[in-house]
């Protein structure tokens, strides 16, 4: 999925810049903000014009038909694709009122509460889609790096990167697990 190739690219590059910060000691004017949760030129272009028209033909059908899942979904996905993590919350809100127990959606939720800055909430949801498909490695992953990042708790984090490593092989998910696992201080 292109949301979860986002926050696995950008996931490593935020963690081994924030981890050669912390380790380094130093900072560049201070303080170190908050790292985003996803880049949005990590992913394919997606032309502005043709997504805030996807956007608003979305917004349309669900007016029309607010039980429409797969609308609320795809219009979660835009604006998280256009980077606005509230609306897409909040429509992930009403598509998960309509089925609750998605992984993809849980976890697509989970990375915009993280970019609001809401940890307890975004851990919240990755923890519930693994419940409910303890298969769902990208929901795992994500918990470790919210974590090790935002809850600055890396003895928390480092068994789920290993059990992501483990279960993930030589993918990339799995290699990127295994880089943050060096990248913990012990």
């Amino acid at each position: 999925m292109q949301k979860e190739s986002i926050v696995l690219g950008v996931s490593g590059l935020i963690i081994g810049f924030l981890l050669g910060v912390l380790v380094g000691g130093k900072t560049m004017g201070g303080n170190v903000s908050r790292a985003p949760s996803a880049v949005q030129n990590a992913a394919p272009m997606v032309n502005p014009a043709d997504l805030n028209a996807r956007i608003a033909e979305m917004e349309k059908v669900v007016a029309n038909d607010p039980k429409n899942l797969q609308a609320w979904v795809t219009l979660g996905n835009d604006y998280y694709d256009a980077n606005n993590p509230q609306k897409s919350v909040q429509a992930y809100d009403k598509a998960l009122a309509l089925n609750p127990n998605d992984p993809n959606v849980l976890t697509d939720q989970g990375v915009m509460f993280r970019a609001l800055g809401f940890f307890d909430k975004a851990l919240a949801n990755f923890e519930k889609a693994n419940k409910l498909n303890p298969q769902h490695l990208q929901s795992l992953y994500n918990m470790g790096i919210v974590q090790a990042v935002d809850m600055k708790q890396p003895a928390k984090a480092r068994p789920i990167f290993e059990k992501v490593a483990q279960m993930a092989g030589s993918s990339e998910l799995g290699n990127q697990a295994r880089e943050m696992l060096q990248q913990l201080p012990r």
